[in-house]
C-alpha cells in the first residue's frame, strides 16, 4: 500500500479515476537511470508511515551506526540541510523545488562549477552511479597552516517537481566501499515535495523530527545538535 500525502478528493461519477482513466499523467523520469524503481524516491512511491525519520521534505531510513546532523542557517535559524555521518564519511542532503517538465541538475552542475572556480578550486565531471556527477577540490588550510584542499563529491537527482542534491565528503571521496555505503543511503531517501507552489530552486522546508526514537534501539540513528551550516549549502 502506498502512503499518500496529497489532498484527499471525494470521488464522483465525473471523477476520471471512476471512469477507469488516470486522474493525472505519470510524471516523466527526468533522472535518466530509472529513479522511481532505484531511488531516491518520491513520497507517493513509498510507505513512510513507519521505519523512517521524518525531517519534513526529507525522510531517512535509519541504519546501524548512522548519525544525523541538522544544519542551521545562522542568519535565519532555519534548518537548511541534513548531514548523515557513517563510518568516517558524510553525506549532506538538500531538496529543492523543481519544474514539472524539466530537470535542474544540468543547470546546477554549471552553477556549482562556477562557484568552486570562484573560490580557487577545480571541478571534474564524471559518470557515476546517478549519472553525471562532480568531484570538486576546494583550497583550504591545514591545522599546521599549510595550504591544502578538501574534496567534495556532488550527486544530483531530478524527481517529480523536486531535485535532491547529495554531497559526499570524508572517507567516501577516496574509498569506493565507503562511497557505496553513502550511495545506498542516498538511494533510500524519500522526498516529500508537498503541495505548496514554490519557485524552481527554492529549498524545501526541513524540520526537527517530531518523535525522536530512543538511540538505544537497534539500528536507531543518533542525533547531533543543530549546527551552523557548511560553506556550500546553496545551489552554486
Amino acid at each position: 500500500m502506498l502512503f499518500g500525502r496529497g489532498k484527499n478528493a471525494k470521488l464522483t461519477a465525473e471523477d476520471p479515476s471512476v471512469l477507469g482513466t488516470p486522474q493525472r499523467e505519470a510524471e516523466p523520469d527526468k533522472s535518466g537511470f530509472g529513479r522511481s524503481s532505484k531511488g531516491p524516491f518520491d513520497a507517493s512511491e513509498r510507505d513512510t508511515a513507519v521505519g523512517y525519520v521524518d525531517l519534513g521534505a526529507i525522510l531517512i531510513r535509519p541504519i546501524e551506526g548512522l548519525q544525523i546532523r541538522l544544519e542551521v542557517e545562522e542568519a535565519t535559524r532555519r534548518v537548511v540541510a541534513v548531514t548523515l555521518d557513517l563510518n568516517g564519511s558524510s553525506l549532506q542532503l538538500q531538496a529543492f523545488a523543481a519544474p514539472r517538465s524539466a530537470g535542474l541538475w544540468g543547470e546546477i552542475r554549471a552553477q556549482i562549477a562556477q562557484s568552486v572556480a570562484s573560490q580557487g578550486g577545480t571541478v571534474e565531471e564524471i559518470e557515476g552511479s546517478f549519472g553525471p556527477e562532480l568531484v570538486a577540490k576546494l583550497p583550504t588550510s591545514t591545522a599546521d597552516g599549510r595550504r591544502g584542499y578538501r574534496v567534495a563529491h556532488f550527486m544530483g537527482v531530478d524527481g517529480p517537481r523536486w531535485f535532491l542534491r547529495g554531497v559526499m565528503s570524508g572517507n567516501a571521496v577516496m574509498d569506493r566501499a565507503a562511497a557505496e555505503e553513502l550511495e545506498e543511503l542516498f538511494r533510500s531517501v524519500v522526498v516529500d515535495r508537498g503541495e505548496s507552489p514554490l519557485p524552481p530552486s527554492e529549498l524545501l522546508p526541513l524540520r526537527l523530527p517530531v518523535d525522536q526514537p530512543p538511540q538505544e534501539q537497534a539500528g536507531a540513528p543518533g542525533f547531533a545538535a543543530p549546527e551552523r551550516g557548511p560553506e556550500i549549502t546553496h545551489l552554486g
